[in-house]
């Protein structure tokens, strides 16, 4: 797998969302934090805090970010430090992590990324701000791209992830040709077109393709997701709002398009700044592994090259795109959702109430 770590830390700080808590007898104090895992699998967690505190951070483990026990800690550091790594060869099992900063300001992380051998682009949707200083909960929602071919370790670590239930946005095509390998999961297959695509293909085997064509396909499918693909989109978030159904893994292809839209719907539908959901759109370029089309990209000419590298690229733009159609037809997007999405106010609250913690967590 491609895996990209070159992302500036304050970048890192702002992906990982922002908790500022205060209490009436001290000032405010804003804590940042990140946490990236290494190719052995230790987990590297870093810290910020403003204004900058001296004193102890506390660090607690849990396989559960719902659950962990305050009368054992994983380890300790000076706030000062700004860094420090839990140290583990294990790169089966997904831990968690409870941060307390002179036993205040907690602080629950989780690395984003899942680190898979035959899957594209597995991530969590954990611990991204919403508003009223609330925060997406980790290990509930993950996105992916397809589950084709995965290995024995991969399915072990799908295991220890608890997912209960997958929601497979690809074609039937595409479902027959990669299906599903995992077993431990309730599928839900819900059909979102991948727009003209075999008329992009062939123009690409027999080369054909033109300067702009890849640009063009992308903005038609993104206009596509609004203008064709509402049921579906619908009917892919009512799976979000039965608590049973969590953990919850949705899919496309790579993992970014289809996948892309329906996490910036859900994201929306929690009220996470747009600023935060283009950050996660934008992170499938770090772990796509753009490898598996070598030997196809090699045959390609130029233009065809360029093409191909245009849709695999997950492109702020596209995204912008659909939003900006979004707002100019239906005025905004919370209007978008109750309107097409059939996500009403009652609806959000379910779903808030499902995917939100608060700063008052124990």
């Amino acid at each position: 797998m491609l895996i990209v770590k070159t992302m500036s830390e304050k970048f890192l700080f702002l992906l990982s969302g922002i908790i500022a808590l205060t209490s009436c007898s001290s000032p405010s104090v804003e804590v940042r934090s990140v946490c990236l895992r290494d190719a052995i699998g230790n987990y590297i967690i870093k810290w910020e805090t403003d204004p900058p505190m001296e004193g102890l951070m506390k660090l607690y483990v849990s396989d559960n970010p719902d659950q962990f026990m305050k009368s054992r800690t994983a380890g300790q550091a000076n706030i000062a430090d700004n860094i420090m790594t839990y140290i583990t060869n294990d790169n089966v099992t997904r831990k968690y992590f409870l941060l307390t900063f002179n036993e205040k300001y907690p602080q629950i992380l989780g690395s984003r990324y899942v680190p898979m051998d035959e899957v594209d682009n597995l991530r969590d949707l954990g611990g991204y701000p919403s508003s009223g200083e609330y925060m997406t909960r980790w290990g509930k929602v993950y996105r992916s791209g397809d589950l084709y071919g995965m290995t024995v370790l991969d399915s072990i670590r799908m295991s220890n992830l608890g997912i209960r239930t997958i929601i497979d946005l690809r074609t039937e095509e595409e479902v027959f040709q990669a299906p599903v390998s995992y077993t431990g999961a309730n599928v839900i297959h819900i059909p979102v077109s991948n727009g003209n695509y075999q008329d992009i293909h062939n123009k690409l085997i027999n080369k054909r393709a033109r300067k702009g064509d890849g640009m063009l396909f992308m903005q038609d499918l993104y206009l596509q997701y609004i203008t064709e693909n509402n049921t579906q989109f619908a009917k892919a978030l009512e799976v979000f709002l039965d608590k049973d159904n969590y953990p919850i893994l949705f899919n496309c292809t790579y993992g970014k398009d289809r996948a892309g839209f329906l996490a910036a719907m859900l994201l929306s539908a929690l009220d996470v700044p747009e600023e935060t959901i283009y950050r996660d759109y934008t992170l499938s370029n770090q772990y796509i592994n753009i490898r598996r089309i070598d030997e196809f990209a090699r045959t390609l000419d130029t233009y065809g090259q360029e093409t191909i590298t245009v849709m695999l690229a997950a492109n702020e733009g596209l995204l912008d795109l659909a939003f900006r159609k979004i707002k100019k037809e239906y005025g905004s997007v919370d209007k978008y959702l109750s309107s097409e999405l059939n996500l009403n106010e009652k609806k959000r609250a379910q779903l808030k109430d499902i995917m939100l913690y608060g700063k008052g967590f124990k």
